[in-house]
C-alpha cells in the first residue's frame, strides 16, 4: 500500500511567469487529481505547502503560486529540470455529477482562478458538458492578472465578465465582482445552474450574499477554501475549523457549509 503522505521527487518541466507575484509550474507526474483537488509540494530541509491544481494534462499538472513565504520564496527560485516533491491529491473537489447539465456561474477572484482553472479547461474542450457558462473574473489591478491568453480564449466560448477593482483596461470593466452578480439572468435559468465561487474569504463572503439576493438557493453553490492545511489528511488540525476539517471534507464545500467557516 502506497504510504499517502510520501512526496514523491518529480521534475519541473516548464516555468512561465504570470505576473508580478504569481508563477506557473508545469510539473511531470502521473497523479490524476479531481479538478478542484490540491497536492502538497516540498522541498526538503525547507518545508511543503498546499497548492490548487491549476491545469493538467498527460504526465503534467502544472501549480500556479503567489510568493507568500520561506516554502513559496523557495520554490520560485527553481527553474525547469529542477526537481519539486509532490504528495497527493488530496481533498474533495468540484462536483461534476451536480454541474452537468446545468447553467453554470464562475465567480473569481485574483488567484482564485487557479483553482477553478483546470475545470474551466475541462469545459472550454467539452462544450456540451454544461448547457453555458457564465464567468466573472476580477483582479485588484492590471499588474494582478493571472492567465491572460486564456481569459482572451475564453471570451469566444464562455459569456464572460473581467474587471479591475481599480484602474482601467480596454474591454474590462471596473468594480469589484459583487457589482457584476446581478447581471446574471438566474431567472431564465429555472433551477437547472449550478454556481462555483472561489477567491480570499472577504471576497467570498460578500460574493455569496449578493448571489442570495439575486436568487441563488445555497444548495447550488459551492466555495474553495485555503486555510493553514498541513498534513492534508486530518491528523495535525491546523485547518480546522469547529467540526470541519477543510483538508478532508473540502477544500471544495457547499454554501450551506461554507457561509458558516467564513472567517
Amino acid at each position: 500500500m502506497q504510504n499517502p503522505v510520501l512526496p514523491m521527487p518529480c521534475e519541473i518541466l516548464k516555468v512561465h511567469r504570470e505576473s508580478g507575484h504569481e508563477w506557473t509550474f508545469r510539473v511531470a507526474t502521473d497523479a490524476k487529481p479531481q479538478h478542484g483537488q490540491f497536492m502538497q509540494l516540498s522541498i526538503p530541509k525547507v518545508g511543503e505547502a498546499p497548492i490548487s491544481v491549476s491545469a493538467q494534462g498527460e504526465g503534467w499538472l502544472e501549480f500556479t503560486i503567489r510568493s507568500v513565504g520561506r516554502v513559496t520564496d523557495c520554490i520560485f527560485s527553481k527553474q525547469a529540470g529542477d526537481v519539486l516533491f509532490l504528495r497527493g491529491p488530496y481533498g474533495k473537489g468540484w462536483p461534476l455529477e451536480q454541474l452537468q447539465g446545468k447553467h453554470l456561474v464562475v465567480v473569481a477572484g485574483g488567484t482564485g482562478v487557479a483553482p477553478v482553472r483546470s475545470l474551466l479547461r475541462h469545459l472550454e474542450e467539452n462544450p456540451s458538458f454544461v448547457r453555458d457558462v457564465h464567468l466573472i473574473c476580477g483582479f485588484k489591478n492590471e499588474e494582478g492578472i493571472v492567465f491572460r491568453e486564456e481569459l482572451e480564449r475564453w471570451k469566444e466560448s464562455f459569456s464572460a465578465v473581467y474587471t479591475l477593482d481599480s484602474g482601467t483596461k480596454e474591454g474590462w470593466r471596473t468594480g469589484l465582482v459583487t457589482e457584476f452578480v446581478g447581471e446574471i439572468p438566474f431567472d431564465t435559468f429555472g433551477d437547472q445552474y449550478a454556481v462555483i465561487v472561489v477567491g480570499p474569504p472577504p471576497m467570498m463572503k460578500f460574493t455569496g450574499l449578493e448571489l442570495l439576493k439575486c436568487g441563488a438557493a445555497p444548495e447550488k453553490i459551492w466555495m474553495s477554501f485555503e486555510r493553514k492545511m498541513s498534513c492534508a489528511v486530518g491528523k495535525c488540525g491546523h485547518c480546522r475549523i469547529d467540526e470541519v476539517y477543510v483538508c478532508l471534507d473540502g477544500p471544495v464545500f457547499p454554501y450551506t457549509v461554507a457561509r458558516r467557516l467564513v472567517d
